[in-house]
């Protein structure tokens, strides 16, 4: 059993790692600090310490590896103690401000032999992993070009903040999930073209992104914008033969939103209103479409490969020099912004 321990006591730590990690037995969560964790308006865990003294976690020998879940402006100054204190790091997205950073994180785990990983959940979306399921079967035929959506219609978020930094807008706090999971399927791509911009003007926040990354004849298109009244489909897949549209992304996030729990058996399943739409062409002009049952989504495996990881010794699934490159684009991205 791996011992825990969280460093913060929000949204992240409550609403995306808990009620994945408590349904594994092989996870026990010992200590959840922050300088307002007992005061939190999240209801707590039974038998967890809730503290907001940090020595109770980086001092604490029973904890084998400490969750970072507070603001990104933080996440290197965190990781960077617990590695210290020689406990393994798990590191919410976007993983630091800095690729430099980044780099100084992983140098210092490999240093003393830990394990440090950006916590992409996403690579497990249910719709990633339908089209993930489309592509291998090989019925689009080559590859010509990905269109990736991850939109919202929330113009009051880019009203209110005035003079943000970058990184703490929208394209390092959602394009780092799109761009980890173009990464972690196609690799590094041979180019990349960007358009990031401040729809409501230089003072606001960044709200809007579209990246094109280039994989010889393919090219795959990032976007987003907080300002989509009618949300474009999570995933296009064109081919040769025909095309894949997954209207709708991911539900998980969805049944976090109204407290439906991992531990109820349809949570983050598809309906069949759904499903993507699978549309071929055979050698006989002949055109047919079907849907697609949607695979299961789970943000769980994360903790499944990091157990197994540290405990069984198998191959890291979020390798750092993915996670350092998603770095490098996203701070790219600010030499573009518009």
């Amino acid at each position: 059993m791996l011992t825990l321990a969280y460093i913060g006591s929000g949204k992240s730590v409550h609403r995306y790692h808990l009620p994945f990690v408590l349904e594994r037995k092989n996870f026990r969560v010992k200590t959840i600090f922050s300088p307002h964790a007992k005061s939190t308006k999240w209801d707590k865990i039974e038998n967890v310490n809730y503290s907001e003294n940090k020595d109770d976690v980086f001092l604490d020998p029973e904890i084998d590896l400490i969750v970072v879940c507070t603001s990104v402006e933080t996440h290197y100054e965190y990781a960077l103690e617990a590695l210290n204190h020689n406990k393994h790091v798990l590191v919410e997205k976007p993983f630091t401000v800095t690729l430099e950073q980044a780099k100084t994180l992983f140098n210092k785990a490999k240093e003393k032999g830990l394990f440090i990983e950006c916590y992409q959940n996403r690579r497990y979306d249910s719709d990633f992993l339908t089209v993930q399921k489309v592509i291998e079967e090989g019925k689009l035929g080559d590859l010509l070009e990905v269109e990736m959506h991850f939109d919202y219609y929330r113009p009051e978020v880019p009203t209110q903040a005035e003079n943000l930094p970058f990184h703490l807008g929208y394209f390092y706090g959602h394009a780092c999930h799109s761009l980890d999971q173009v990464i972690s399927y196609f690799g590094k791509p041979d180019r990349v073209v960007y358009d990031v911009r401040n729809l409501l003007g230089p003072t606001k926040m960044n709200d809007y992104f579209d990246v094109d990354l280039f994989y010889e004849n393919l090219k795959v298109s990032v976007k987003s914008s907080f300002f989509r009244l009618k949300e474009r489909p999570s995933f296009v897949v064109y081919g040769k033969k025909g095309v894949f549209v997954k209207q709708f992304k991911d539900r998980q996030e969805e049944f976090l939103k109204r407290f439906i729990m991992p531990n109820d058996p349809l949570f983050g399943i598809d309906e069949e209103t759904h499903y993507g739409v699978l549309t071929t062409i055979d050698s006989n002009n002949e055109i047919s479409e079907n849907k697609v049952i949607s695979e299961k989504g789970d943000y769980g495996r994360v903790y499944d490969a990091i157990y197994n990881h540290i405990v069984y010794g198998h191959e890291c699934v979020v390798k750092p020099e993915q996670t350092l490159l998603v770095m490098e684009l996203l701070e790219n991205g600010k030499f573009e912004l518009r």
